[in-house]
């Protein structure tokens, strides 16, 4: 499909917030085609599994469809609101010595505080890291109907999906995000469903970075008290369920009217982020700050999940982050969600619970706050309320 012919309708919007007094001129164009049907973009996008990529970069749609345009006390304008404190920034580790008593108080500092660092020197050689990102970029250079046919309808595999935004047919602004997201099972369904462009280097990557995240769940759980090494029981209960991401980011006419992601924590146990070098995502700090996690080269970014703040009774931080669009550039960034497996009862650990200390959560299983939390639009940690006590 392509856009033969357009009309365009301007509509001078003015912002004025206390942050920010300029106005925005945001032209909402109505697509024509040559019949001279109108074509809807929610349509187009969603209902036929295009994506935001097929609209604005495959088929040349360079203005700002009012579907994307978030309300202004929702807006995030990195050079205006952002209050950013010199002193303040995520801890970037080096974990070449894993043995050394002193990455692990590292990280679990960085935990508890922040709920957010970087790592360096981990271990997965920098090609494998090369040939992930690579093997995301071409997966969304596929022409689109390629891509299509792992749309959830299509998929050869509940196990492999494409899609778009977060959750579109619930949210009154639609995020401006494509995504590929395969679930791990075993090495013979990667092998059977998982896209050719890329499966062999999704693969790969995870299982070099299993290696690190057994090792980053050691350390945690270590200062919980936790203190046996982490067996089959212990291993479905944290990441009996891993999931591979790949985001792509369009470049964006208007990026400070939209959220590339919207604030949120993840409901991951952790995270591990593989980035590109375009840089946009952004931690809330303290004071409502929000701090940039600058693409450092050969780097992984690692955040707290709402699961291990469960199961540390509050102790490890599960923190809001939220990304930005480029005007200029796309970006493609690579999370593995470390999630429990779906029957694994989550809740504060009883080793933290040995000195009296009271759970601050009730138990739940995995597979019902997974759902609770896919059934909304992004907002905050809102979310774990419904499992506080």
């Amino acid at each position: 499909m392509t856009w033969n012919h357009h009309t365009e309708t301007e509509l001078l919007i003015n912002a004025k917030t206390t942050s920010l007094s300029s106005s925005f001129i945001v032209i909402v164009k109505q697509i024509t085609m040559s019949d001279s049907s109108s074509i809807d973009v929610f349509d187009f996008v969603v209902k036929e599994g295009n994506g935001i990529k097929a609209l604005v970069v495959d088929n040349g749609f360079h203005t700002l469809p009012h579907q994307y345009i978030q309300p202004l006390e929702e807006r995030f304008h990195t050079t205006t609101t952002i209050k950013t404190a010199s002193h303040q920034s995520v801890p970037v580790i080096d974990v070449s010595d894993w043995d050394d008593p002193g990455v692990a108080e590292s990280i679990c500092e960085a935990a508890i505080k922040w709920g957010f660092f970087q790592i360096v020197n981990h271990g997965v050689p920098s090609d494998v890291l090369d040939q992930v990102m690579d093997s995301a970029k071409r997966f969304f250079e596929l022409p689109i109907e390629e891509r299509k046919m792992y749309l959830r309808a299509n998929s050869p595999s509940e196990t492999v999906c494409f899609a778009t935004s977060f959750n579109p047919l619930v949210e009154k602004v639609m995020e401006w995000k494509d995504y590929l997201t395969m679930l791990f099972v075993d090495d013979d369904q990667a092998s059977a469903f998982w896209p050719p462009v890329c499966r062999e280097e999704a693969r790969e990557y995870m299982k070099r970075v299993e290696v690190v995240i057994k090792r980053l769940l050691q350390v945690l759980l270590k200062r919980i008290n936790v203190k046996e090494e982490i067996g089959k029981e212990t291993e479905y209960m944290l990441m009996g369920a891993m999931r591979i991401n790949f985001n792509y980011y369009p470049p964006c006419p208007n990026p400070e009217l939209v959220a590339a992601i919207g604030r949120h924590s993840d409901v991951s146990t952790i995270t591990v982020l593989l980035q590109d070098n375009t840089g946009g995502l952004y931690v809330c700090g303290e004071g409502d700050s929000w701090i940039h996690v600058p693409p450092i080269d050969g780097a992984l970014v690692v955040n707290i999940g709402d699961v291990l703040q469960m199961m540390s009774n509050n102790l490890y931080k599960s923190v809001e982050h939220r990304a930005v669009a480029n005007r200029n550039k796309s970006r493609i960034s690579i999370p593995i969600f470390v999630n429990p497996g779906p029957d694994a009862l989550i809740g504060p650990l009883p080793q933290v619970l040995e000195n009296g200390e009271k759970p601050v959560y009730k138990p739940i299983v995995y597979s019902d706050y997974f759902k609770l939390f896919f059934s909304k639009p992004h907002d905050g940690k809102n979310v774990m309320e419904f499992v506080k006590i």
